[in-house]
């Protein structure tokens, strides 16, 4: 296809999609839940079609030299297949935030004013390689009464169709507006930023997926954009940080599953605790395959290999982590707000000055005391599914449930009161 063949086919999904959202903005609660259990059961009912899909993809990939670890978060069957279908049930039960008042108030003149849950209108994802993000950004979306266009990426085409097609089809039977769920049908790179021009019928792009496409999505686009930069996430051992507390939140938020944001890359040590703190929590990391890139005071205390400055920027997902002793609180905030991505910090101590400190201090979407950084996640939150987890400041920030997908407006009641 050609750049302007690809830029007329996506402005028409763009334009069927803002005509949807109308529609889904009126939908209630129940008729949403029903939709949703409709959706559901058409997945089931179609996993042996998308399981056959996922083949076509999986076949390609092998073709193309895919890594193992990409063909593995690409490969789909029928168990994989009810789990997405699981997913949906699971959001038919999260409480739907539209139409929750946040604030309401009268004003002198008897004017009621209510600031009120809605949906944000249309939302575009752009993301890479896992099918499953097909359904679980277009239900939560859906949810929050938001129509959706999907851009997935090109190995997992066949598996995105195949789902996107079953979402739709099971919804329409049970009252789903045509074109609230769109996928993008067709592989082309300037189908991006074709989507990132699409700023008169697009409310909102996520983009999910690697730097560079995201550094990409944030200089094309016309709209706002909610980006997920790098987890170079941090652990602060503080100088009144219990030493098994200090090993177990360690150990627990490296190893526990690197490859992913909330994954530490980045240990902390106070001066006044690294001998003896550093060497227990070392012995651990070890025994569980990690690599210590230490700065020279770490060196001289354990065995580690040298670290450089960039190792300080670098989101390793990998069993590899970087360690600096520091000799004061204020050292480690400003080390983790110069080095950090803003996703997610923690603090071991009990000092609750010194924590209140460093949840004051540092930048970060999420800034945890005594807990392990594996927990910044939406579920965990008690948010149920998430999109994303936001490392923006607006409109949304940190783990990204329903009520991130929704704005607000005014909504005011009266009985004939005018400006004079």
């Amino acid at each position: 296809m050609t750049e302007a063949e690809v830029f007329s086919a996506v402005e028409e999904l763009a334009r069927n999609a803002r005509a949807a959202s109308y529609k889904l903005s009126q939908l209630t609660t129940d008729q949403k839940n029903a939709i949703l259990r409709a959706m559901a059961a058409e997945l089931r009912a179609r996993a042996p079609e998308i399981v056959a899909a996922n083949a076509f993809d999986l076949a390609a990939g092998e073709e193309k030299g895919l890594a193992a670890p990409m063909l593995d978060r690409l490969r789909l069957d029928v168990s994989k297949v009810e789990a997405i279908a699981s997913g949906i049930d699971q959001v038919i039960e999260l409480p739907d935030p539209v139409g929750q008042i946040m604030e309401k108030w009268t004003r002198p003149n008897g004017m009621h004013i209510h600031q009120t849950r809605v949906p944000i209108g249309t939302i575009g994802i752009i993301y890479e390689s896992r099918p499953n993000v097909t359904s679980d950004a277009a239900v939560l979306c859906f949810k929050a009464g938001n129509a959706t266009i999907l851009r997935g990426g090109s190995e997992a085409i066949h598996s995105n169709r195949a789902i996107a097609d079953a979402l739709q089809a099971g919804g329409e039977a049970e009252g789903l507006p045509a074109h609230s769920i769109q996928l993008i049908p067709f592989t082309d790179r300037s189908s991006v930023s074709a989507l990132c021009k699409m700023d008169k019928w697009l409310d909102l792009i996520i983009p999910r997926g690697g730097k560079g496409l995201i550094e990409t999505v944030v200089s094309q686009a016309r709209m706002p954009v909610i980006k997920h930069y790098d987890g170079v996430c941090h652990l602060f051992v503080d100088a009144a940080a219990d030493l098994d507390m200090a090993v177990k939140l360690t150990v627990n938020s490296k190893t526990q599953k690197t490859g992913v944001c909330n994954a530490l890359e980045t240990l902390l040590v106070h001066s006044s605790v690294a001998a003896t703190h550093l060497p227990a929590i070392a012995e651990i990391l070890v025994e569980k395959g990690v690599e210590i890139r230490g700065c020279e005071r770490t060196r001289a205390i354990i065995d580690a290999l040298p670290a450089t400055e960039e190792d300080w920027d670098t989101e390793y997902l990998d069993l590899i982590l970087s360690v600096k002793v520091v000799d004061s609180l204020q050292e480690a905030i400003d080390h983790i707000n110069t080095h950090g991505s803003h996703h997610t910090d923690s603090i071991v101590t009990a000092d609750q000055a010194a924590a209140d400190a460093f949840l004051s201090g540092c930048d970060s979407a999420c800034v945890f005391h005594n807990v392990s950084t594996r927990l910044a996640d939406g579920e965990e939150f008690g948010f149920g599914a998430e999109i994303g987890i936001s490392t923006d400041k607006l409109h949304a920030r940190g783990p990204m449930g329903l009520r991130e997908l929704t704005s607000y407006q005014y909504r005011v009641r009266g009985n004939g009161q005018s400006k004079w």
